[in-house]
């Protein structure tokens, strides 16, 4: 529920706060839920480039991934 909630309030500051036609606000309205995504997408992509480049980093975030998922499971 606090999810849908928020969601249809970035709907209506998409609406109502944005400048453009009424194509423009309503895609914006839409779709602005995958600025987030993308963020966390570019994240993941440069923790794993990094792991690749640097192997200590490598070593040490594959650690934790192996901690973190060994204390959730």
């Amino acid at each position: 529920m606090l999810i849908a909630g928020v969601y249809f309030a970035g709907v209506l500051v998409g609406l109502l706060a944005t400048q453009g036609g009424v194509v423009t606000r309503l895609s914006l309205a839409l779709l602005w839920p995958l600025g987030p995504l993308a963020f966390f997408i570019t994240v993941a992509g440069l923790l794993v480039v990094a792991a690749i480049a640097f192997p200590l980093f490598g070593v040490i975030l594959a650690a934790l991934v192996a901690a973190g998922w060994w204390l959730l499971r």
